[in-house]
């Protein structure tokens, strides 16, 4: 068994415990990653109880790789007679509770394996832990941040080769391209996240990616990149310039840069998320562009997720951080019509010192 398993489950049913809550029903790959440490199983469902022992239902034909490397009780079902719908519906079934209590994470259960698990035992009361599962989450092992060290490095190399091939007249996803292709070769396992190489008139959008659009000459080009290793991610954003662009365009990247600058230099354990939001509101502020900075969240946690709900570096959040976190700042962008849009981003690891930038490359 991987030595942190033990303790990732004693420290979730510590919180099923303060929540009241019978069981966890784990079913999503992200937390599949945390609970029991597999990125590779589909179709698996990890049953935890308030007290006593965990059990994980997976293929058959993966529960030998699974338990080898989990070190979990696990059980396999021969698919398509059993499911891991019907296999969690019968261990609830089994604690014998006419109304167990039991927490899912809100955003990865299907509506088939709610509706077995109600069949199964229709007293079942829902509870979420989606909230709780981030927190526990949020503070990272040094297995953690090493695989994050080594997509940030694989970014790194995406980065340098979108840059070499960014031209006008060139389409978004034909650089994306050789950016993946690059990150691949240095080791990233794909990006958990659509990434963006953006001409300069998609980039107020709210979610745009890379697509068929031709660069603009004379123009801006954000390009943010993600990569994996081993079920964890991390994410860079850049803005490169073709041709001479305007003038204005360069000093909203700078002040951005300026604003990220005086964000990371607070990220520091006790500092609150509301601190960091604000010292990056206010290097905006200074440099005139206040009325253009519209949003209220200038980054997340990173960790198997690219933007994990835990913490929210945000206006008027005042939850603080710790020592080993890893979040990305800056998101944001400066909004003036037909000018902003422009986007610098990093992924940063929280330690007792200072920050350290884990993506390492020039702005």
């Amino acid at each position: 068994m991987k030595k942190y398993i033990p303790g990732r489950i004693a420290a979730l049913q510590q919180k099923l415990s303060e929540l009241e809550l019978d069981a966890a029903l784990i079913y999503d790959r992200e937390n599949l990653i945390y609970f029991a440490g597999v990125s590779d199983v589909e179709g698996g469902v990890l049953c935890i109880p308030a007290q006593g022992e965990a059990q994980l239902f997976c293929l058959w034909m993966e529960a030998k790789h699974v338990k080898e490397i989990s070190g979990l009780d696990v059980q396999g079902y021969p698919f398509p007679a059993e499911t891991q719908s019907t296999q969690a519906a019968k261990w609830l079934a089994g604690l014998g509770l006419k109304e167990p209590r039991v927490g899912f994470t809100r955003y990865f259960i299907s509506l088939k394996d709610y509706q077995c698990l109600k069949n199964a035992v229709p007293g079942m009361v829902v509870g979420d832990i989606a909230l709780p599962c981030y927190q526990l989450r949020s503070i990272k092992c040094p297995e953690e941040i090493q695989r994050i060290r080594s997509a940030s490095q694989a970014l790194a190399v995406g980065m340098e080769a979108a840059i070499a091939v960014a031209k006008p007249g060139m389409r978004e996803s034909d650089v994306l391209a050789e950016a993946s292709y690059a990150m691949g070769k240095a080791g990233s396992e794909g990006s958990s996240f659509r990434m963006q190489v953006l001409t300069h008139r998609r980039q107020m959008l709210a979610h745009p990616y890379a697509g068929p659009a031709p660069l603009e000459d004379n123009a801006p080009v954000v390009i943010h990149l993600g990569a994996t290793v081993e079920g964890y991610t991390s994410k860079m954003c850049r803005t490169i310039f073709l041709g001479n662009p305007p003038e204005e365009c360069v000093r909203i990247y700078e002040t951005l840069k300026k604003a990220q600058d005086a964000a990371v230099a607070m990220l520091r354990p006790g500092v609150t998320c509301h601190e960091v939001y604000e010292a990056a509101a206010h290097a905006v502020e200074q440099a005139g562009y206040g009325k253009y900075w519209v949003m209220e969240h200038i980054g997340y946690g990173v960790g198997i997720r690219q933007s994990e709900f835990y913490p929210i570096l945000a206006k008027d959040n005042h939850v603080k951080l710790e020592e080993n976190m890893v979040v990305d700042l800056l998101l944001p962008s400066i909004y003036v019509p037909n000018i902003g849009g422009l986007r610098v981003t990093d992924t940063v690891l929280i330690t007792q010192e200072k920050a350290e930038y884990l993506t390492q490359f020039l702005r």
